[in-house]
């Protein structure tokens, strides 16, 4: 008699916000899982009326109806790995870490949106004090950009050294694990850096890819890190997988016009098919 194998898809949750204009959020989460073989899920913190110009409109969702998308995914279909973008009330926050502790979740990446790209504020105040508080210590990896991290030590970011000192204050403040991206840097090199508590500082660099389309390039990140640690990646090697997979998601979108402003990456620039593992 033979018995059939059971498998299953790597599952990524993605907790973050909805962008209609589709290149950024939990759209930008969904196609990046697809694109690297996992299967992904979503739970909505927030819909925003945006497009490649800037963000028109945010609109919050009841911190009951976010438990409830998360439990319901999870008490179901469960996750390999969490994606966590967009939260902007303290509110929200706290049912987020709450959920990270219920389901005893550890692959966790955390991107602190806090600013768009177009300058407008995604995150009220008092959210950020809850923010480091709760998510900080709960999340395997956050990713700041130097605008966010410049909000979350308050003060601006203008070299390595700076980024190099922040990184360290974000640890310092309870963060596992700190990937505080340089693009937002002037220059030809683009320059990350990775810092671990027992490990040497991991600068990351590559040649500024020129393009104007570069919205959701830190949802495209991050969601690529946690895609990767679902399928079973090292955190230093899906960071570097993930930075790897958003360069070429930037080459293969950079001459495409989408949009009158900041247009999206390419995450179809190379799909791979849904990843198996077999169930024990």
């Amino acid at each position: 008699m033979t018995i059939e194998r059971i498998h299953q898809y790597p599952r990524v949750l993605s907790i973050a916000g909805s962008d209609s204009g589709g290149g950024a959020g939990i759209q930008a989460d969904l196609k990046t899982f697809a694109a690297l073989g996992c299967f992904g899920m979503t739970a909505i913190t927030a819909l925003t009326a945006q497009n490649t110009c800037g963000v028109r409109a945010i609109h919050p969702v009841p911190p009951d109806m976010l438990r409830a998308q998360i439990d319901a995914v999870l008490d179901d279909i469960g996750a390999d790995a969490v994606k966590v973008g967009m939260l902007h009330s303290p509110e929200i926050v706290r049912t987020v870490a709450q959920a990270i502790d219920r389901h005893r979740l550890s692959r966790v990446v955390f991107d602190p949106v806090m600013v768009a790209t177009s300058g407008a504020k995604l995150i009220d105040d008092p959210a950020i004090v809850v923010l480091v508080a709760e998510l900080f210590p709960r999340a395997a990896l956050i990713t700041p950009n130097l605008d966010e991290a410049a909000l979350l030590v308050g003060r601006p970011l203008a070299n390595a050294h700076d980024m190099a000192q922040a990184a360290a204050e974000l640890l310092a403040r309870g963060a596992c694990a700190v990937l505080l991206k340089g693009g937002h840097l002037v220059g030809d090199t683009v320059m990350d850096l990775l810092l671990q508590p027992s490990a040497e500082p991991l600068w990351l660099q590559a040649p500024r890819i020129a393009t104007a389309n570069t919205h959701g390039t830190g949802c495209t990140l991050s969601s690529a890190i946690a895609a990767h640690l679902a399928l079973g990646a090292t955190l230093v090697d899906a960071v570097q997988q993930a930075r790897d997979f958003v360069r070429q998601a930037l080459q293969a979108g950079a001459s495409v016009k989408t949009g009158q402003g900041e247009g999206p990456l390419n995450h179809g620039f190379a799909p791979l098919p849904m990843a198996l593992r077999e169930l024990k």
